[in-house]
């Protein structure tokens, strides 16, 4: 079953649920936040040229920035899929917008886990999106982009439950996750903490200090994290040579690059595309 919306501003809004049909993603990025939700079965499906596990009842929030494969058929798993167009240009709360909590601009995105309550709710949820997806008329975009943003209200309140504070402030938080879109942007040509700290008008110690409280991760992790997937990624869909990809990434010699990946990979960059 699939259900489509496109509005005249090249807004597209999609719900498919794969338990009757055959879905699979492009191989190219399509522009499209993701959100995949295993209502009643358990999935593996690529992330970034990782296998990633769904349980039942889980959600995952991917950006357009992520690289997501699935081959589904004959799965209760739902995906809801939407542009910029249609939510992200619209004046949203910070936590619910496209850079908000649930789309940090992270090289990991957020999984969420469904109690039974919450399922009920989330089921409930799913049926007034079909209602209004059969409903043909001047508002039904307005209708879907309410029920959309309802959808990802309910789930920011679940997610944030993971944080290692559950009730982070919310400067503190806007600051992790403008430091996370600004990795996203910058990786390639800023590798050190204090390179952000300056963008953010902060001192490197101050967002150290800040990710210790707050968070279950570093700033310089993050980092590093973000150049390892990418490095990742162009030795594995890329025809560019290790000096090339190296250079791509914002490292001068080559050895560097080489010694930067083996320290976190635990084999060179050629060791690794070889495998």
């Amino acid at each position: 079953m699939k259900y489509s919306y496109t509005g005249n501003d090249n807004s597209t809004f999609e719900l498919v649920d794969t338990s009757s049909i055959q879905y699979a993603t492009e191989s190219k990025k399509d522009g499209l936040y993701k959100i995949v939700w295993t209502m009643n079965d358990e999935i593996s499906l690529g992330l970034d040229g990782y296998r990633v596990m769904l349980k039942k009842n889980q959600l995952l929030f991917a950006t357009p920035l992520n690289h997501l494969q699935l081959q589904l058929e004959h799965k209760n798993v739902v995906v809801y899929s939407f542009n910029r167009e249609f939510y992200c240009i619209r004046d949203h709360d910070a936590e619910v917008a496209c850079n908000g909590f649930l789309f940090l601009g992270s090289s990991t995105p957020i999984v969420v886990t469904l109690t039974p309550n919450e399922q009920q709710s989330f089921e409930l949820l799913y049926q007034f999106f079909i209602e209004e997806f059969e409903t043909v008329d001047h508002i039904q975009g307005e209708m879907l982009l309410v029920l959309l943003k309802r959808l990802l209200i309910k789930s920011v309140r679940i997610a944030r439950k993971t944080l290692p504070v559950e009730d982070m402030p919310q400067q503190k938080l806007d600051i992790i996750r403008k430091f996370n879109l600004l990795v996203e942007m910058h990786f390639r040509e800023k590798h050190k903490v204090s390179d952000y700290a300056n963008l953010l008008h902060l001192t490197a110690k101050s967002i150290s200090n800040l990710f210790s409280r707050y968070y279950n991760t570093t700033p310089l992790k993050i980092i590093n994290e973000r150049l390892i997937l990418e490095s990742k990624r162009l030795l594995d869909f890329s025809d560019k040579n290790i000096n090339e990809i190296g250079i791509t990434l914002g490292f001068e010699e080559l050895s560097h690059f080489s010694k930067f990946f083996k320290k976190h990979v635990g084999v060179s960059p050629s060791e690794y595309r070889l495998k």
